[in-house]
């Protein structure tokens, strides 16, 4: 598949994740003589059990998802990175302690300790975003730790340590550059995962509360009408898939170009 095909879907969820609230959108009208109306008898994307138009929630909901998988990929992987390049880096106590935390979290499922203290914490898109955040950074420490252990023995690296240079600046100079190419496609599949993680968050409803809209939420509003009105979940499921597809596509396409070793190996 052409790598237009998931730029241009990415770049159609950032542009209404963004613009949806200053756009003439209204995802919490109410129009009584259209409820359950089908998209081929109402036009657009059909309506749903209140009579609320599905375009209009759709881009809503697509605010709800670029938001929280913006902020928590952005948190996991600003967070993780460091405590794993530090931890990697200075060794000792503190590698020995972060490697048992990260072997603590990860015996669990990761959305059902994202459950979990989704649950704790109560429903809103804020205590979503901390609840992924908190599951969400093991990845990118353990991803960190492993780069940093294998870089920290390089020439360059001993004769920066040789030299003087602060362990704060040899990490942020000489190591965080040069793992940042595995961080970046590490981040790019976490995108699909939290879209994932968010709307099932939202389906059990431990996410944004009515009358916000959320891609999760529309399936399960729309799992009580399936039989008369399947608009109603295939609209927001499709949209689910389809950006998750793009995600991951172009994950596959950055890992490729950002791969030392095929790229060694082309003519």
């Amino acid at each position: 598949m052409q790598l237009w095909f998931p730029v241009f879907i990415l770049t159609l969820w950032a542009v209404f994740g963004i613009a949806a609230p200053w756009l003439s959108l209204d995802p919490n009208s109410i129009h009584l003589e259209r409820i359950l109306a089908t998209p081929m008898a109402s036009g657009g994307l059909g309506y749903d059990d209140l009579g609320r138009p599905l375009f209009d929630r759709l881009a809503a909901g697509a605010t709800t998802s670029f938001l929280v998988a913006f902020w928590v990929v952005s948190l996991s992987s600003i967070f993780g990175t460091l405590i794993g390049s530090f931890s990697a880096y200075v060794g000792g106590v503190w590698d020995r302690l972060l490697t048992h935390v990260i072997d603590l979290f990860l015996a669990f499922p990761g959305i059902l300790l994202a459950i979990a203290l989704a649950g704790i914490l109560g429903p809103g898109i804020e205590n979503v975003v901390i609840a992924l955040t908190i599951v969400g950074w093991v990845g990118y420490a353990r991803l960190a730790r492993a780069q940093v252990l294998s870089l920290k023995t390089r020439d360059h690296v001993l004769a920066a340590v040789a030299l003087g240079v602060p362990r704060a600046r040899v990490v942020r100079a000489h190591l965080l550059p040069l793992i940042s190419a595995p961080l970046i496609v590490e981040a790019t599949f976490g995108v699909a995962s939290v879209v994932i993680a968010e709307a099932g968050l939202s389906f059990l409803g431990l996410g944004v509360q009515p009358p916000e809209a959320s891609w999760g939420s529309m399936v399960r509003d729309g799992t009580r009408y399936l039989l008369v009105a399947p608009h109603m979940v295939i609209v927001p499921g499709l949209a689910m898939v389809v950006v998750v597809l793009a995600v991951n596509l172009l994950g596959d396409r950055l890992r490729d170009r950002l791969d030392v070793k095929s790229i060694a190996n082309q003519p």
